[in-house]
């Protein structure tokens, strides 16, 4: 602070003069010493030569000895020198960042085609793995050297049997399949045709008095067999029906009528197509007559040669195994529903434990008193049981039965009428189905008769008389399942036996005994298709396919609607889909002949599929589901894991056994062209899509003028015979793959989760696969029944089939397996095709449904009003459930929290139900 003060009073006292004196000294000394320096410098250094320094201080000069001018024209000089080096200095900097640009560009592109590089590399790759595997194929292929299978040539005989030589009677009692019939004229491909002699012509030649009812039917049923011919010539099978114990002799030395049938073996023989020894002939003998007279063996000592017996009563000595037949007796109705005949099936435990009533004819020697022995052990196991074990025991019927002599000797006569016994049968858990007295006897009509009454009401039978005893068809049923056979000498075993089965296996028995017999003994054509298959299989013949429903064509052949571009479809970039191809069928015949082989104990009706449809056929390992499960329906095969197809991307891509595969989308519409063309162009882009299939329901035929939208697969309009809700499950021919997609037209699927409905069927092919789940719930104040529930709630037993993948084969079991009674319900009240779908399903697996994704229910803004919209829906849907149980006699659903959801999926899932879900 003090020489800043002392600063500023020197400055104040400093002169002007002295200051320009200053100025001008300094002025003056400083160009001379920098020319000094400047001299000594150019003079001491070479170096600058002719640089453009030195040319500018060259320039410069003695800047004293310039004047005004030369100073303005030297500096001019230097401004353009600075202009040009700084226009040099832009045009440098403009090439930098020129470079640089290429550089960058350079840099990418060079990254491009590294990153192509490594593309290359890897397809590269993949198709060499691709040509060794199809390398591999081609090798595997000529070792083989088998071309594909196809349905071959049809071969059948053009000639009537050659007349042979007869066979002694003691080929007779020895004949066996491989003996005694002739193959010659079945062979695998002709379908196995049979002939059946008409009975008004050839009945009365073979001395037997035929009832009425019998021939009028066994002509019916046998008229809607696809197997019957009627050229003799190309026959499989001969059928002749003999008829029963009738005509009768009375004989006049005795008060006992005695029946026998007076079978005129000259005028069997002489039948047109006899051919010398009956070989290939069936002859029936179907009881129908009152059971309490019985019916007796109708062939004891008359020779029919190499032909083969089916009737209800036979001895050991002259049944010949996998041979003749034993056949039901033909109690029932032609044919038709048989639900209403039918006992419900629970509660499991019934009034009695178990019954009898029953009188047996007079019995003579030491079978005389084993029976005796048996009676006295029942009757004490009644008498000892505790009061919670009723039992209903009656040995001598009341009023007595008139005994006459065609009943086999010690068999158990049937006590009082129908009605009655089928009012204790209905009350009873077990029933006893005692073998006849006479151990000679391995099957009566009588026998038979009480096998079908106790199953029939749902009473498991209880068979005592050990291994002798033959059962309807058992070279092909598995009567373990349905019926308990013990000997008689373990009577006393019994009590504990009945007891210690559960309810869960009361139930088994009941269930399974009700579709014996609904299906094969119920009616004279379930008891006729049997007798027929059991042949069929003996011979290894595959059964002819199912015939498909043909769709009608909703537009002409010459006429195709104008079609419009659809909307592009954003697509899931994380969906790993694998190669796409272009629409191909399932494979139709490979399987048509291993199955019947894999499976040889089941029955197939004459549309190729399992006769019986039953839960607990085999349906596991060994055997995979699909092995069992995929029929014959329209001729659709399984292919085996492994052949053909895109390979392994595909199989990775989907999952599931088979590396190729598509599905059929079937759309069921009413009038609604806008919707549906909306659902078309939502289509678009779908992979694994082989077809649509539009059944038109409406009254009118669809516009011609309505543009349809392009939804990247053929589009087939096919209109229903009449607006029924069942139309949505008809097996059309159009359908080619096993994987059906049944979709509401107003339903809203992503691809994505439409591909993950696929991809979860493919590892469930023998279950219901969909979006919308349902359940069943019991209510005590709707008459103690189930009722239909729609809430959203973790538990669930139906899938409904406005969004569901099926398998085609239920297409055809909907309309061939399910009651008609079922199907007409539907149609009465225009609701519950798919609860009766889950019911059906349910049966046949006894597994419940497969919901995927988060998907709750569906909503189409702008849509007409829909049938569920109606405020009388679910009520309706609440009686279906019942109407169905009863029909079905038990309530087949099953419930399940499963759900399949994938973890890659981006559904976002509500709070509340995310502890519902459980994921794979």
């Amino acid at each position: 602070m003090y020489f800043h003060e002392r600063f500023c009073q020197w400055l104040g006292h400093l002169k002007l003069s002295r200051v320009i004196l200053s100025v001008s000294v300094i002025l003056f000394m400083v160009p001379l010493v920098t020319h000094y320096y400047l001299s000594k410098y150019e003079s001491t250094s070479g170096s600058l030569g002719g640089s453009p320094m030195r040319q500018t201080l060259e320039s410069l000069g003695d800047v004293s000895t310039m004047n005004v001018a030369d100073l303005k024209a030297r500096i001019e000089e230097m401004l353009r020198i600075k202009a040009s080096v700084s226009t040099e200095l832009r045009e440098l900097e403009e090439r930098r960042g020129r470079l640089q640009r290429e550089a960058a560009a350079a840099s990418a592109k060079a990254d491009s085609v590294k990153a192509e590089y490594a593309r290359a590399t890897a397809e590269l790759q993949r198709l060499r793995v691709s040509a060794d595997q199809a390398r591999l194929a081609q090798l595997e292929a000529i070792r083989r050297d088998s071309p594909e299978l196809a349905p071959p040539a049809q071969i059948l005989p053009s000639n009537p049997p050659q007349i042979l030589p007869p066979v002694s009677p003691s080929s007779e009692v020895n004949c066996r399949m491989h003996s005694c019939f002739d193959h010659s004229r079945c062979s695998l491909t002709s379908g196995f045709p049979i002939y059946f002699y008409d009975p008004d012509i050839y009945s009365p030649l073979t001395g037997a008095e035929v009832d009425g009812f019998l021939k009028t039917t066994l002509r019916q049923t046998l008229g809607y067999n696809s197997h019957l011919t009627q050229n003799p010539n190309e026959a499989c099978v001969y059928l002749v029906l003999v008829g029963e114990a009738f005509p009768f002799e009375k004989s006049h030395s005795s008060t006992t009528e005695s029946y026998k049938l007076m079978l005129n073996e000259t005028a069997i023989k002489g039948l047109p197509y006899w051919g010398g020894d009956g070989r290939n002939h069936v002859l029936l003998n179907l009881a129908r007559r009152e059971l309490s007279v019985g019916s007796g063996d109708a062939f004891r000592g008359a020779s029919t040669g190499r032909a083969m017996i089916a009737q209800s009563t036979f001895t050991l000595d002259q049944f010949r195994p996998e041979f003749d037949l034993v056949t039901p007796p033909a109690l029932g109705p032609p044919g038709g529903d048989v639900w209403a005949d039918c006992a419900p099936m629970a509660p499991a435990r019934r009034k009695y434990l178990l019954s009898f009533q029953g009188s047996q004819s007079s019995v003579t020697g030491h079978n005389r008193d084993d029976d005796k022995i048996l009676i006295e052990g029942l009757q004490k196991m009644a008498t000892i049981a505790p009061a919670t074990d009723l039992f209903l025991l009656q040995f001598e019927c009341d009023p007595p039965v008139e005994r006459r002599a065609v009943i086999p000797i010690g068999d158990w006569a049937l006590c009082g009428t129908d009605r009655s016994r089928r009012s204790v049968l209905r009350d009873s858990t077990f029933v006893l189905v005692l073998a006849p007295g006479n151990s000679n006897y391995a099957s009566t009509a009588l026998l038979q008769a009480r096998l079908y009454e106790a199953l029939r009401s749902g009473a498991i039978p209880v068979v005592l008389g050990g291994d002798r005893i033959r059962l309807p068809y058992d070279e092909v049923l598995d009567w373990r399942r349905a019926t308990i056979s013990l000997p008689k000498a373990r009577v006393t075993e019994l009590h504990f036996l009945l007891r210690a089965l559960s309810d869960a296996d009361l139930l088994a028995f009941r269930r399974q005994g009700r579709v014996l017999w609904e299906r094969y003994l119920s009616s004279v054509q379930a008891s006729m298709d049997s007798l027929l298959a059991t042949l069929r299989m003996r011979l290894n013949i595959p059964p002819r396919p199912a015939s498909p429903t043909i769709g009608a064509p909703a537009f002409n052949d010459s006429f195709s609607p104008p079609k419009v571009e659809a909307p592009a479809v954003d697509s899931e970039p994380e969906e790993t889909l694998g190669p796409l191809e272009a629409p191909y069928p399932s494979p139709a015949y490979r399987r048509n002949y291993s199955l019947s082989l894999l499976h040889g104990y089941e029955m197939w009706n004459d549309w190729g599929e399992p006769f019986a449809l039953y839960p607990q056929l085999p349906w596991d390992p060994p055997v995979t589901s699909e092995a069992r499960f995929m029929g014959s329906a329209a001729g659709f095969r399984p292919i085996a894991a492994g052949a053909g197809g895109s390979g392994k991307e595909f199989s990775e891509a989907l999952g599931g056994d088979r590396q190729r595969e598509q599905f059929t989308i079937v759309i069921l519409t009413y009038e609604r062209e806008a919707v549906l063309a909306a659902a078309l162009a939502r289509l678009r882009g779908l992979p694994y899509l082989n077809k649509v299939v539009v059944v038109w329901n409406g009254l009118t035929p669809p516009s011609s003028a309505q543009a349809w939208p392009e939804s990247g697969a053929p589009v087939v309009v096919v209109r229903a015979p009449r607006n029924s809700l069942n139309n949505r499950f008809l097996p059309y021919n159009l359908i080619d793959t096993e994987a059906v997609l049944c979709v509401d037209d107003d339903a809203h699927l992503r691809h994505d989760e439409i591909v993950f409905a696929f991809r979860v069927w493919r590892e469930h092919r023998d279950r219901i696969v969909g979006f919308p789940g349902r359940y069943h719930a019991w209510d005590v104040n709707f008459n103690n029944g189930f009722l239909y529930n729609s809430n959203y709630s973790c538990e669930l037993s139906m899938v409904l089939t406005g969004a569901a993948f099926v398998h085609r084969y239920y297409l055809w079991a909907y309309w061939r397996a399910l009651p008609a009674a079922v199907r007409d319900y539907v149609d009465e009240y225009m609701n519950c095709e798919d609860i009766a779908m889950n019911f059906l399903v349910a049966h046949i697996t006894r597994k419940p449904p497969v919901k995927v994704t988060s998907r709750w229910t569906f909503r189409c803004p702008g849509c007409p009003v829909t049938l569920s919209a109606d405020e009388t829906h679910f009520h309706e849907r609440h009686k279906c459930i019942q109407f169905f149980s009863q029909v079905m006699g038990y309530t087949p659903l099953l419930s399940t929290q499963y759900r399949a959801d994938s973890v890659l999926f981006k559904t976002r899932i509500p709070h509340d139900k995310q502890k519902c879900f459980k994921f794979i």
